[in-house]
């Protein structure tokens, strides 16, 4: 660095001395000559020398390996040759990407670039440059007040242009965001993304699933052992056929059978463990299963919800074409494959039907028979048309439906279906055979009874004979033909539940996307996952759920509202597994009940059943790959007598209801299991949770420590680390890190390892630490860093080995080191505030990291799901940092140190795992302060100055844009608001605006043109073309419209501002005084009300004091504005009126020594100004400067009013203090009187009170005869002062440290809890307005949960509500 200044220095000289000689010259020749320009060219030369080093800079930069390659090696050649433009140091070494990935995100930064700076030139530059010469060319201006700076208009003009800089520096980030939009969505288009939106398109694909799964999560050995160009090629040629059905793909499971009954597993058993999650009932799961193959079909049989409807349309093809022949009419069925399957399986299960409720040795049955065997027949020679008549199938097809019903009636009467089975035989031998046959030919062919003495009865009603109740199987299949044969509709609301319809739309439109092949289960990678736990919820317990608020709102009766279908769902499974009344739910089902609930909240149960789908999915596939052909099949077969003759889910019988609901382990496949699965599943899967205070939870008998213990007893592959404290003496402690299992041989708790450690374990913010302590007890290759908060989805587990595959691939010339994978944002459902915060982050974590990935090669890590290269970060640190404050956002830091590093970090959206996220304003705005704050400390950190010295220029704003830069452009946002209003408050007041309009000249037009530069401000809105593109390409262009507009009318705009401004004040904050700390929001629902002392401590400084000095500067603005008059402003907040006196207590509650701030206002007081404790010197320099603008007030109204005298003296602001002495005097008088006299005699203080006022109205008397005071300059008065006074407690906050020793400091405090309950007031009074208005909470009520109201829910309920629905 003291080179590189000396170098610099010497530079500085050359180029002074070189730049002097050509003047010199031009000066002895009295003009240019040719030793002039020779001493031109000499400088040029100069200058060449100088930019060598940035040339070569850039031939390196064009040829990426070369730089990568001089970067890594230590030869002093190579550090003499770029030691110029790169600092020496042994992180950051050969971060180049390779010319393709160089020539893509070099590319989308000139366009960037280029369109920035055409739009800052043609629309912000040049408009203004005529304007600003003519304002600087006026004359004469006649100021309202002291002016400094006489005849220059200067001052104005450049506060007029300061917004507009301050827009040039931040709308890079705005033309960012449309065009990483626009390329984020070809991206997601070139990958597939939302090709399966809805029911509809998943029924044109659904038929390729089967070959889709065997190709994408089936291992094929001849795949792993080629990776060239062919098998990419032949990879490619058949996923398109696989896409778009080229080659009819699906023929191929109509002979190969296994590949069917695989596929049906699969899907099974993921429409199983869909009603094991509540959200389809047993209907829906009918309708979505796919059978195994039973009653002979010669078909697959897809799921009813495919089939809906196509039997009808078949039926009426037959009747239109009536005279048409066999083969034309067939073709006509089979162009739709659903229509074709449908008619063969109504017929075989038909014929199945009649056969199997016939006795098989009467004369009856062989009626039927021979009937079957006279219509395969004439399907055979294709004469069916010409031997049936086309006009009898509706009658035959009413009957049909008629015995069907009758048959899942729950009670069955053996006469009724006898007199349909007769019936139905009239129908076929009178009227749909076209050759009419006599008595004698029926017996003859057998249609009719041969022996006459035994036709004395009636036909059929000896010969029924029903299966039993209990046969499950049969009954199944009678209920799905008859779904078959009477479905109308498309049945496109089926499932219900929209969670459900959204994964199973994701799971098949990931299917047709890119991803590796799935190597076997023996062979994948192993993973583990990990997940820090600290001592939030595990299990809801009996009183959480039914402990009612203060608006008598209960957690269940929150859950039952929100998921009313889940919780019908819920009822119908309890009472299938042995429930008698609801009240059971609280005694014997009340660990069902527990789990049901606690399984919609953001829990650690919730996340535990969510990642234990790994090990389920992983023994069903080791089963799938070691089975031979004949052991699906046979168990297939098996599988379904099982599933159907014992319940619709297919548990385990021998296992409690609860401990099936939690591990989800007991399922139908499971049944099949040979034994090797569980032995190869735990191999390659681990799962640890690192509770770490779990050791004194068990000490102190916490019922956390019970439920954890719960969950290792029913997850065989969970396994729990924690830190251990053992005492040794007195005042020695030593620390260890424990693993511990749940042994099902021993029932017991067992301790795997223990490790001792030199110390306590937090030493930084205790969530790092936490995590980096249990990694090394995870196994495998992989680690994936799971939260909290978060679930998983057991058809998305299914796709975890083709993840893990990813790390054998270049992504450009790296193998990633991080797997980023999509997150699903799943609280967004319950409130508007909630679904506005989900689609800010779904925007994120999918287009926004799309882009980071490709092509901008700088996604960092910025939280979980993502997957870790377990070895290469175990080498380099861990996965975390945990350095107290500045490692706050401890998460991307990772990712900082793997960019640093070499690594390479991927993006991959064939897999999702499930994020919760605040639901609650008051958490969303902790969260955004905690990020802001992180964000706020990592502009502090070696690691961004280490990255923003080593990644070239293109990539240094790919990463600045996308990290610290964001929250910078947000703050200028801001700013240039304030800019822009401050600027507009200065013309106002000093007279420059009434002195330039009152010129007729252009100087109008010019003012006009200036000030109309605020459009650009509004450029903003294109920051929400992210969440609009990425909703258009995975719900369509029309819903995404919709959505967006009714956001807006949902008051989006309002909650995306209130964001904006937590995130500017508490990234500014950092900036300026650092100290930013871990704010815990809480991961609970809210169903409680939150009082305004409450919102008020936590919205106070960074909002409301803020929109008061807004709405104080439009109110000055528009009183003394030439073209602002007759405007005005107001503020309007949501909070009732009950809050006042809880907020007037908690104000004059002085509170003790161990008073919190939610109790006392002088506490709050004082830890709000915790920040100015630990700044240094040039923060409060700056925290000064920056308070001093509430002095210019004081400074331009004064002038104003009418005391003054139209005087623009000095002395009339010099003068105007003296109001502000008397002021805090009279202030300091009262104060002290209160504190002397008040208690005791109280007499006195009424008497000081008296005279003071007193005294007052005789100086306002004195001062209207014998000045030019007005009346109403005692209210103008206060648009002065009142900032003064604010400005002056600001100042005093810095200065506490010399003040708090004073007696002054005591008054200080008095004045400002003045201001707290002024502003308190300010905020209140809309509110009370608005809460008299009629209809106003019903319309807010509307607005806040018109997400939930959209679903059919009252929200009413929960508003109103005083009692659970249990």
């Amino acid at each position: 660095m003291v080179m590189k200044t000396v170098v610099a220095a010497g530079w500085i000289i050359v180029f002074a001395v070189f730049y002097a000689r050509i003047w010199m010259q031009e000066n002895n020749d009295g003009g240019w000559t040719s030793k002039g320009n020779a001493r031109v060219v000499n400088f040029l030369e100069v200058a060449l020398v100088f930019i060598l080093p940035e040339l070569l800079a850039l031939a390196l930069f064009i040829v990426p390996w070369i730089r990568n390659f001089l970067e890594e090696k230590n030869w002093r050649i190579f550090y003499l040759l770029s030691w110029w433009f790169q600092s020496r140091i042994f992180v950051g070494r050969g971060l180049r990407e390779g010319l393709v990935d160089n020539i893509k995100y070099s590319s989308f930064w000139i366009l960037v670039l280029a369109t920035k700076f055409s739009f800052s030139y043609f629309l912000q530059i040049k408009p203004m440059v005529a304007p600003s010469k003519a304002l600087l060319r006026i004359k004469n201006l006649e100021y309202e007040w002291h002016e400094f700076f006489d005849n220059s208009n200067r001052l104005a003009v450049g506060l007029l242009w300061l917004p507009v800089v301050l827009m040039y520096l931040m709308d890079l980030n705005i033309w960012y965001s449309i065009y990483s939009s626009f390329y984020g969505a070809v991206v997601g288009l070139f990958s597939h993304l939302g090709e399966i939106r809805n029911i509809q398109q998943l029924r044109l694909r659904f038929q390729f699933f089967a070959s889709a799964i065997k190709f994408n999560l089936m291992p094929e050995e001849q795949l792993l052992h080629g990776r060239g160009m062919r098998n990419r090629f032949n990879d490619a040629i058949h996923r398109l056929k696989l896409r778009y059905g080229l080659g009819r793909p699906y023929k191929k499971l109509e002979s190969n059978q296994v590949e069917a009954t695989k596929f049906a597993l699969i899907w099974n058993e993921i429409i199983s463990i869909f009603r094991e999650e509540d959200i389809i009932n047993d209907h829906e799961v009918e309708l979505l299963e796919l059978p195994q193959n039973s009653w002979n079909v010669r078909v697959i049989r897809w799921p009813c919800l495919l089939l809906c409807n196509e039997l009808l349309l078949a039926l009426s093809q037959a009747k239109e074409l009536v005279d048409a022949p066999d083969k034309w009419l067939w073709y006509k069925i089979c162009k739709n494959e659903y229509r074709r399957c449908v008619v063969i399986e109504a017929y075989d299960s038909i014929k199945h039907l009649l056969l199997q409720i016939i006795k098989f040795d009467t004369e009856e049955h062989s009626i039927i028979k021979v009937l079957f065997q006279e219509i395969d027949h004439s399907l055979g020679i294709e004469k069916f048309t010409k031997t049936f008549k086309m006009t009898a199938l509706p009658q035959i097809h009413l009957k049909l439906i008629s015995l069907l019903k009758l048959l899942n009636e729950p009670k069955k009467d053996p006469n009724k279906v006898v007199n349909i089975l007769q019936a139905l035989y009239e129908i076929v031998i009178r009227n749909f055979f076209k050759d009419q046959r006599t008595s004698d030919q029926l017996r003859e062919d057998g249609l009719a009874p041969r022996n006459l003495s035994s036709s004395t009865g009636l036909l059929f009603e000896n010969a029924v004979e029903l299966p039993d109740a209990n046969n499950g199987t049969f009954y199944r299949q009678v209920r799905r033909l008859h779904t078959i044969l009477t479905s109308r509709d498309s049945m496109n609301n089926i499932p219900k539940n929209l969670e459900a319809r959204r994964r199973i739309a994701f799971f098949s439109n990931s299917l047709f996307m890119n991803m590796p092949h799935a190597p076997q289960v023996e062979k994948m990678m192993a993973f583990s996952v990990l997940t820090p736990y600290y001592n939030e919820e595990v299990l809801y317990s009996k009183e959480q759920l039914r402990t009612e608020n203060e608006d008598g709102i209960s957690i269940l009766y929150y859950l039952q509202t929100i998921y009313d279908d889940e919780w019908n769902n819920f009822l119908e499974r309890m009472k299938r597994e042995g429930m008698k009344d609801k009240n059971d739910l609280w005694t014997t089902n009340l660990r069902d009940l527990r789990l049901w609930a606690s399984f919609r909240g953001q829990t650690l149960t919730r996340t535990v059943r969510g990642m234990m789908y790994y090990y389920r999915a992983l023994k069903m596939l080791a089963y799938l790959d070691s089975a031979s052909e004949k052991d699906i099949e046979e168990g297939s077969h098996e599988l379904g007598s099982v599933r159907r003759n014992n319940s619709i889910d297919g548990f385990n019988s021998e296992r409690s209801p609860s401990s099936r609901s939690l591990s989800r382990a007991s399922s139908s496949v499971s049944l099949l299991f040979k034994g090797h699965e569980y032995g190869t599943a735990l191999m390659k899967y681990t799962y640890v949770v690192a509770c770490q205070i779990y050791g004194s939870q068990k000490a102190k008998k916490d019922p956390h420590a019970e439920e954890i213990l719960y969950l290792m007893e029913h997850n065989e592959a969970l396994r729990v680390a924690y830190v251990d404290e053992v005492l040794k003496g007195r005042d020695e402690k030593e620390y260890y890190s424990v693993l511990v299992k749940y042994d099902q041989q021993l029932q017991k708790e067992v301790e795997i390892y223990r490790v001792k450690l030199p110390g306590p374990l937090k030493l930084g913010e205790g969530k790092p630490e936490n995590q980096n302590h249990a990694l090394i007890f995870t196994r495998g290759d992989a680690v994936q860093t799971i939260d909290m908060n978060q679930d998983n989805y057991f058809e998305e587990a299914l796709k975890m080995r083709n993840l893990l595959e990813e790390y054998r691939t270049y992504y450009g010339i790296r193998k990633p080191t991080i797997l980023g994978v999509r997150e699903h944002i799943f609280t967004g459902s319950v409130s508007s505030l909630a679904w506005f915060m989900s689609a800010q982050e779904t925007s994120f974590v999918t287009l926004g990291q799309r882009v980071l990935a490709n092509p901008l090669k700088i996604r960092m890590h910025y939280g979980h799901p993502d997957v870790f290269d377990r070895f290469w970060f175990l080498t380099r640190g861990g996965i975390s940092k945990a350095s107290r404050v500045i490692n706050i956002s401890e998460d991307i830091f990772a990712g900082f140190n793997c960019t640093l590093r070499g690594g390479n970090v991927t993006h991959h959206e064939y897999i999702q795992v499930g994020k919760g996220r605040d639901v609650g304003l008051n958490q969303i705005s902790m969260f955004e302060a905690k990020v802001a704050s992180g964000n706020g400390e990592q502009v502090l950190s070696r690691d961004v100055y280490r990255l923003g010295h080593r990644l070239d220029f293109l990539r240094m704003l790919s990463f600045f844009y996308t990290t610290v830069g964001f929250f910078f452009n947000t703050m200028l946002v801001v700013l240039t608001v304030y800019a822009f209003l401050w600027g507009r408050l200065y013309l106002a007041l000093s007279g420059v605006e009434g002195s330039a309009l009152a010129d007729k000249s252009s100087n109008n037009k010019a003012l006009g043109t200036i000030l109309n530069q605020q459009f650009i401000i509004q450029l903003g809105l294109f920051t929400a073309l992210p969440m609009i593109v990425e909703n258009s390409l995975e719900h369509g262009f029309l819903a995404a419209i919709w959505d967006f507009i009714t956001m807006l009318l949902q008051l989006s705009s309002v909650f995306y501002t209130f964001s904006m401004g937590t995130r500017t004040h508490f990234f500014g904050r950092t900036i300026l005084h650092g100290g930013a700390k871990y704010r815990a929001t809480g991961r609970g629902f809210v169903v409680q009300h939150k009082s305004f002392a409450e919102n008020y401590r936590l919205y106070a400084r960074s909002h409301f004091v803020k929109a008061i000095e807004l709405g104080l500067i439009l109110t000055v603005y528009a009183a003394y504005s030439v073209i602002a008059t007759d405007t005005f402003v107001y503020i309007a907040m949501t909070i009732t009126m009950d809050d006042f006196d809880d907020f007037m207590n908690w104000i004059w509650y002085r509170g003790g020594v161990f008073a919190k701030a939610e109790q006392s206002w002088e506490k709050w007081w004082n830890e709000e100004q915790d920040h100015l404790r630990t700044t240094g010197l040039w923060g409060k320099l700056l925290e000064i400067i920056l308070d001093l603008r509430f002095f210019f007030f004081q400074y331009g109204i004064v002038y104003q009013l009418g005391i003054a005298a139209n005087s623009t003296s000095i002395a009339v602001y010099l003068l105007s203090w003296i109001y502000v002495v008397v002021a805090v005097a009279i202030s300091l008088t009262i104060a002290y009187a209160r504190d002397k006299y008040a208690a005791k005699d109280h007499i006195y203080y009424r008497l000081v009170q008296f005279l003071v006022i007193l005294l007052v109205i005789i100086v306002i008397v004195a001062l209207l005869e014998f000045t030019h005071f007005k009346f109403v300059d005692l209210f103008t008065s206060l648009l002065a002062f009142v900032p003064t006074g604010w400005g002056l407690i600001l100042i005093a906050q810095v200065f506490r440290p010399f003040l708090r020793r004073t007696s002054a400091w005591e008054a200080i405090i008095s004045l400002a809890r003045l201001y707290d309950i002024m502003f308190g007031v300010i905020v209140m009074a809309p509110v009370a307005l608005l809460s008299w208005l009629p209809g106003f909470q019903s319309m807010q009520t509307r607005i806040l949960f018109n997400e939930a109201f959209s679903r059919g829910l009252h929200i009413s309920q929960i508003v109103t509500g005083k009692k659970s629905k249990v």
